[in-house]
């Protein structure tokens, strides 16, 4: 064959000139230039490197199919009698696969035989000795046991032996015609019942039979002592189920409870505490027993290996109110929040995630009003650091120990802010003294605190607080899983008029996407808009991010758990489950109650009530308006709120208040206009308010008006008795002298002797001379007659004095 030119070579391959020369030189052949010439061998080695590198292309084929298609006719009669033909085809399909590959497969597999060693081959050979060994021993166990088996069968099989068969199956009928009535046969869950009678099976090898009839026999005995069962008791149940677990009667469960003083029937839910003591009543044990319900579900898949990275810390900011929390907050994300706040105070959780020169942080500002005790405990609950702040001119305050106790409890590192450090009359020192009698000790006298100070007004000591933050979360190593499903918490909830239920969540783990699946308490939804502090929608969120959820079925409560779930059917399932739960033990706890309550009615004849209904925008803050108002209840005034929830005041709000004769109280909402028509017309109050103190102030203003006011007695004066003058048809008469004060017609009186009270009652006439007068002041003289009392003696001091009612202050 004739030889080619590298150039010539290149073209009739349709390839660049260079890179065939680098692909010749890759394969070992040295051509530099393209007139160079090619031999078969140079090409030969060519086609190989090619094959080695990127393999060989043209792989053989080891199966082949072959399809078969098969037409035919049928004639077939309809019912009309007109016979139609149908087409009928049929495809057969075979597949054929070449052999030898597989020959060489096993050849390939067999191969590695021949790379044993010495050693190896040695081991093997000891372990198929050792095997046909223990084979051939068990062998001979096998036949020695045939042998016994036959030699015993020979001696039943014998004539000789017949008639001692027949006698024992007699005495097999006998025994069993005795026992039978004797016995009880007891059912139990995993064990047959003794075959008895003519519908039992019948047995072929009747020895057997006999000796498994008197084996069962034996092992059913009636119990002769009463069984103590392990109950295990659900959150709810009902009589007939608690009776059907402890194996009695439900009348014993019904007379347990009658014992208890609670009537009730066969079918009524009972609460856990309740089912409990009934069965310890009963002699049994009971124990709380584990949920068996969809929320199993809920676990996580452990298939999945979490991917850690690290998370941005979230950070509480808490303290008494106006100590300058939120002003700090303000000035770290450089906007102004506290003005838009009614009064100047926070009463809502404000969650928000700042981008400092330092790194990310999401901070939680809680408010400082004692009302809001539940929301601090929530943001204490899910926070990684607790900055308490502390103003330098006030010092440590009520709040700013409960906000101490709450970190406490959550074991949670505290830094302490002391703010307003610029203001003239700013006492640092003082403010770490008293934070020391409560256990706060600062790093320099040995304790585990950050003391920092700063000005929330002018940003001094800010950079150094963002500093101390973010050490601290680089000692506690902050890290989360972003490949796992998005888990979180509610930090509050509201009913938005125009978006329906909105929920503010903290993500603690896992992305968090839009249309995610959002399974919250007892509410679920799709993730229908996700918005960041900003308002500003976003796609997903990872860990330590605050975001806005618009979607769910219903408002969570606030501190719910949240999950993200895959599938909406297991979603709603598990919420169903949840509300059903809610609603079950809520209507137990109720019947529980009532016997409480009924005493509680009995005496209500003397106890004041003030119905009212609190409509809030955010659910944190009906639960903080509905705690405080409560707490100005004492025994003869009481708060009964009938309704609280989210959202504006309805119509519906207005037509329980017209039935219950209620108050409403709408916080930081308004009522819609169907509403207040409906208001008016009823003459229903709704009470608008945007600061808690003054919904406090002005509740606490009815109920006092509500209270009976106090008896104060007030003291007129003081009259001698110098002369008794004794009148038929009017009886004594009292000639007197006002020594002191005034003395009037309608006033009380008690008459003293001996500074001894002897008597007290009404005037019945007060005269100076023979005129009637309303009354008399001091030092002149009178005749009065003391009503039902004439034992009246000279030197007696009679004591004028009047009831005054004095309006009480609730405390």
């Amino acid at each position: 064959m004739s030889q080619y030119t590298v150039e010539q070579f290149a073209s009739e391959l349709k390839l660049p000139v260079d890179l065939l020369l680098d692909q010749l030189k890759n394969a070992g052949v040295k051509k530099n230039t393209s007139s160079d010439e090619l031999s078969e061998d140079d090409k030969a080695a060519l086609l190989s490197f090619l094959k080695q590198s990127h393999g060989d292309s043209q792989k053989p084929k080891n199966k082949i199919t072959l399809t078969r298609k098969q037409n035919s006719e049928i004639q077939k009669t309809d019912s009309s009698g007109k016979s139609r033909t149908i087409q009928v085809e049929v495809r057969k399909k075979r597949t054929l696969i070449k052999t030898p590959e597989v020959k060489k497969t096993e050849s390939e597999v067999q191969k590695p035989k021949e790379i044993l060693d010495e050693n190896q081959v040695k081991i093997r050979d000891d372990e198929k000795v050792r095997h046909d060994a223990l084979m051939q021993a068990q062998a001979e166990d096998k036949k020695k046991s045939e042998d016994k088996k036959q030699e015993s069968k020979k001696h039943i099989d014998g004539t000789i032996h017949k008639p001692e068969d027949k006698q024992i199956k007699k005495e097999t009928k006998k025994s069993n015609w005795e026992d039978g009535p004797k016995k009880k046969v007891l059912k139990t869950k995993n064990a047959n019942p003794v075959p008895d009678g003519w519908r039992s099976p019948k047995n072929k090898n009747k020895k057997q039979s006999h000796k498994n009839t008197s084996d069962q026999e034996t092992t059913f005995v009636a119990p002769t002592e009463p069984v103590i069962k392990e109950v295990m008791v659900p959150e709810t149940i009902t009589v007939a189920d608690l009776a059907h677990k402890m194996s009695v009667k439900a009348a014993e469960v019904i007379k347990s409870l009658m014992g208890m003083g609670m009537m009730v029937t066969i079918n009524q839910v009972l609460d856990q505490d309740t089912a409990m003591i009934v069965v310890e009543e009963l002699g049994h044990v009971a124990k709380k027993a584990e949920q068996n319900d969809p929320e199993s579900l809920l676990d996580t898949d452990e298939s999945i290996e979490p991917i850690l990275e690290t998370r941005p810390p979230v950070v509480t900011v808490m303290g008494h109110v106006d100590h300058g929390k939120t002003s700090l907050l303000d000035f770290i994300r450089t906007t102004k929040v506290a003005s838009g706040e009614a009064g100047g105070i926070t009463q809502h959780i404000g969650a928000y995630h700042v981008e400092t020169k330092k790194g990310m942080v999401s901070f939680l500002d809680t408010p400082g009003h004692e009302a809001f005790t539940a929301m601090r405990a929530r943001g204490a609950g899910v926070t990684d650091i607790v900055v308490l702040v502390v103003a330098a001119d006030d010092g440590v305050m009520p709040q700013t120990i409960e906000a101490i106790n709450h970190a406490k409890a959550a074991s949670t590192p505290l830094i302490v802010a002391i703010n307003k450090i610029d203001k003239p009359e700013a006492n640092p020192e003082k403010v770490k003294n008293e934070l020391m009698t409560h256990e706060v000790i600062p790093e320099e006298l040995g304790g585990d605190s950050m003391f920092l100070e700063l000005s929330a007004k002018t940003g001094q000591g800010i950079d150094e607080l963002l500093d101390a933050i973010l050490l601290q979360a680089e000692i506690l190593e902050l890290k989360a899983p972003t490949n796992t499903p998005a888990k979180g918490i509610v930090v509050e909830s509201r009913l938005d008029k125009g978006r329906g239920p909105v929920a503010t969540i903290l993500i603690q783990s896992g992305i968090m996407k839009s249309s995610d699946m959002l399974l919250a308490g007892s509410s679920y939804g799709r993730v229908r808009v996700m918005l960041d502090e900003g308002a500003n929608q976003i796609k997903q969120a990872g860990p330590s991010i605050p975001v806005e959820i618009v979607g769910l079925s219903d408002v969570p409560n606030a501190g719910e758990d949240v999950i993200v779930l895959n599938d909406e059917r297991k979603a709603r399932e598990i919420a169903l489950f949840r509300q059903g739960k809610f609603r079950d033990v809520k209507f137990a706890k109720q019947q529980a109650a009532k016997l409480e309550n009924m005493f509680d009615q009995m005496a209500e004849g003397d106890v004041k009530t003030l119905p009212l209904i609190i409509k809030s925008d955010v659910q944190g803050s009906f639960e903080a308006l509905k705690g405080s108002l409560e707490k100005l209840s004492n025994n003869e005034v009481r708060i009964n709120v009938i309704h609280n929830a989210v959202g504006a005041v309805n119509e519906s709000d207005i037509n329980l208040a017209v039935a219950s004769n209620a108050i409403i109280i709408a916080f930081n909402v308004r009522a819609e206009g169907g509403a207040r028509k409906s208001a008016e017309s009823n003459d229903i109050e709704i009470r608008y308010y945007s600061i808690i103190y003054d919904a406090v102030d002005d509740v606490k203003a009815a109920l006092t008006g509500m209270l009976s006011p106090d008896e104060k007695e007030n003291v007129l004066g003081s009259i001698e008795i110098r002369e008794i003058y004794k009148v038929s048809k009017i009886g004594s008469i009292a000639g007197c002298y006002v020594t002191d004060g005034l003395v009037k017609r309608e006033s009380k009186v008690r008459v003293l002797r001996d500074n001894v009270v002897i008597y007290d009652g009404e005037l019945s006439s007060l005269k100076r001379f023979k005129d009637d007068v309303k009354e008399v002041k001091s030092n002149f003289e009178c005749g009065l007659s003391i009503k039902n009392f004439n034992d009246i003696k000279v030197g007696d001091v009679v004591e004028p004095y009047e009831i005054v009612k004095v309006a009480r202050k609730l405390q």
